[in-house]
């Protein structure tokens, strides 16, 4: 009887499992959270070459952070997968008996990587030049971009987080403070202690030890006022680093190299931000590059804002061939490869910003599907991009979704999350041997959760 049942099982089982794709797609579409929300699914065969399913891939969506795959795919095409983000020490004139009778330049190349370690480096290699003191100016040199520190449509009221620093050719420590709080005996204040320090901000301490009724441990800017006070408060519980942006990237790096270079015996007549002109006859001194695949697997697998907008001011600046480039040049490169590249008409989209922040993107999982495409069918992109992707159940965004399942270190996918958005979108290898690129981004909806279910249940079945 038992054996019976088990076949009448699988017999009525069968038409289920054997259903095409689309035909599973469909049927959850009847979801609960798609009766209030917006939403687009596009899936391409990459084995066979042909579209297998597609629904309102061709309406606009805001992306959040998928927005990363268009801004990293065109620039691994147009800069290449040894391209490097270099941050430059030259001079003028000459070096005599310890003085250099001339201009010190620090010319920022936007290193998003650009530690204190790396601060460090640069005091060294200036200090072994046999300077003591420079005659004329020590210029730092941010005139690779405008003056511009956030992208258009950014909220003002995250300019107090890590995730959304003030943008410069100059950065140190991604523009933040890590401000580590060690808890001491019960009520008492906490242990503070803060990296870079410097004194361009303040800590202030308000908080208490193992105290549960002090509240949550938080550590906030005044970023109202554009100023660097960093109140830590609430309940210090466990050792904790927080990461709070400063007002002013730039100022704060030189603030930091200044007082780097005094402690070294180092100094100069004046400090001051300037350019080195094209036509100066300049000797260089140091050389610090980061590779571009530590900058793209951070913007890929972290979801990080600033690596992206890393990228795509390089872009900018390499397309354009010009100084003091903006958010418009970096999307005029983009819509650029666009046109020509994909072969589609980039006025039918709105991109402004590299990372995906903006409320003011616009584009079509139609779009974002291309370039998977393209990134998959030339191999000059795919390694870098493919492998900077996070992959399901194992790093990046993705590392605790879909673990328990066949997509686990099998699907590679950006993630994407704003306010009323969920994006996902990326690659997986299907039990038939087939590799699927797939858009999914779902829109006007409050819930995560119920977003990553639906995403996942579509992963699933495209693993099957």
């Amino acid at each position: 009887m038992k054996n019976l049942l088990l076949v009448l099982f699988i017999v009525l089982s069968l038409p289920i499992m054997s259903q095409p794709i689309p035909q599973k797609l469909d049927s959850l579409l009847n979801c609960e959270i798609l009766n209030s929300s917006e939403y687009g699914i596009t899936i391409f065969d990459l084995t066979d070459g042909n579209s297998i399913y597609r629904y309102q891939d061709q309406k606009l969506f805001r992306p959040a952070s998928v927005e990363k795959i268009i801004t990293t795919v065109t620039a691994i095409d147009k800069l290449g997968e040894n391209y490097t983000f270099d941050t430059k020490v030259c001079y003028t004139g000459d070096i005599k008996d310890g003085t250099l009778n001339g201009n010190l330049y620090i010319i920022g190349g936007f290193d998003p990587e650009f530690m204190e370690k790396d601060m460090d480096m640069i005091v060294d290699a200036i200090k072994k030049s046999g300077i003591k003191h420079i005659s004329d100016s020590l210029i730092f040199d941010v005139s690779m971009k405008d003056s511009a520190y956030w992208g258009p449509g950014w909220a003002w009221d995250d300019a107090g987080f890590s995730f959304q620093p003030y943008l410069s050719p100059l950065m140190v420590n991604r523009g933040c403070v890590d401000v580590t709080v060690y808890p001491m005996r019960r009520y008492k204040a906490p242990r503070i202690k803060s990296s870079p320090q410097s004194n361009y901000y303040k800590i202030i301490n308000k908080a208490q030890s193992r105290n549960k009724g002090a509240g949550k441990l938080l550590a906030y800017r005044n970023y109202m006022d554009g100023g660097n006070d960093i109140t830590v408060s609430g309940n210090a519980a466990y050792i904790t680093t927080k990461r709070v942006s400063v007002s002013n990237s730039a100022d704060f790096f030189v603030n930091l190299f200044v007082s780097k270079l005094s402690k070294e015996g180092i100094n100069a007549n004046s400090y001051e931000f300037g350019e080195l002109l094209g036509d100066s006859t300049s000797t260089s001194l140091y050389t610090l590059q980061r590779p571009f695949q530590k900058v793209l697997d951070r913007a890929l697998k972290k979801s990080d804002n600033l690596s992206a907008e890393a990228i795509l001011f390089n872009l900018a600046a390499k397309s354009s061939n010009k100084k003091r480039v903006g958010f418009k040049d970096g999307v005029e490169a983009i819509n650029s490869f666009i046109k020509k590249s994909l072969g589609f008409n980039p006025t039918k989209y709105n991109i402004v910003d590299g990372c995906g922040i903006s409320t003011y993107n616009y584009v079509s999982p139609e779009l974002i599907i291309e370039f998977l495409k393209y990134a998959y069918y030339h191999q000059n992109v795919f390694y870098s991009f493919y492998n900077g992707l996070p992959i399901a159940g194992v790093d990046g965004t993705m590392r605790n979704r879909l673990r328990n399942s066949d997509a686990h270190g099998n699907l590679r996918a950006k993630t994407g999350s704003l306010t009323g958005v969920s994006s996902l979108a990326g690659y997986v290898k299907a039990k038939n041997g087939h590799q699927y690129a797939f858009v999914i981004i779902n829109q006007n909806f409050l819930s995560n959760k119920k977003a990553h279910i639906f995403q996942d249940k579509i992963c699933n079945i495209l693993v099957e």
